[in-house]
């Protein structure tokens, strides 16, 4: 008997942005992951972790697209499709209060470039389109400034009534996903 391994999810979908590559986790990003994740880099979203959890983390948002048929896309430049940057997707946990379009840039040659903000806004398109989600919220660390600044640049405006995951300390910004370009 011969068996072979699949190498990434297949049949999940794949976004074009300007200069980017949006796709489903795949088997190589665990690399570019765990030095993102097990980094200070990473305490805007519960890190850093350390390595075993970073490897659980990230199987955590692979199996997101088997149990919910959308998920985190890992992003990369079109001219290097190998070398992930970060992630942006539609999100939601089992638990979550509200559906979540959430980012990282792994990548700190990545920051500061408007590259998350391509891949925010392709995603944002995505969940409209063909999630048909009417809205979606960004959980956001207090501290984290540039996440603050990149949801208000993605037109996305503080929610004070709406409630956040966990232990309720995260901003909550609400996008308007239907109707005009966010």
């Amino acid at each position: 008997m011969t068996v072979t391994l699949p190498i990434s999810l297949s049949g999940t979908p794949v976004l074009e942005a300007e200069r980017l590559v949006l796709r489903a986790p795949r088997r190589g990003d665990h690399a570019a992951w765990a030095a993102f994740a097990t980094s200070d880099r990473a305490k805007g979203i519960g890190g850093p972790l350390d390595g075993a959890l970073a490897w659980r983390a990230l199987c955590n948002l692979t199996g997101h697209w088997v149990h919910r048929g959308y998920g985190m896309f890992v992003y990369s430049a079109k001219d290097a499709p190998d070398a992930p940057l970060g992630m942006c997707g539609p999100w939601f946990p089992e638990g979550w209060p509200e559906q979540e379009i959430g980012w990282s840039v792994w990548s700190p040659t990545a920051e500061g470039k408007g590259i998350a903000f391509e891949a925010a806004q392709a995603v944002i398109g995505y969940a409209r389109s063909t999630l048909r989600w009417p809205t979606a919220v960004s959980y956001i660390d207090p501290t984290n400034t540039r996440s603050i600044a990149l949801a208000r640049r993605l037109g996305a405006t503080l929610d004070e009534a709406a409630t956040s995951p966990g232990d309720g300390s995260a901003l909550v910004f609400r996008h308007g996903v239907t109707g005009g370009q966010p």
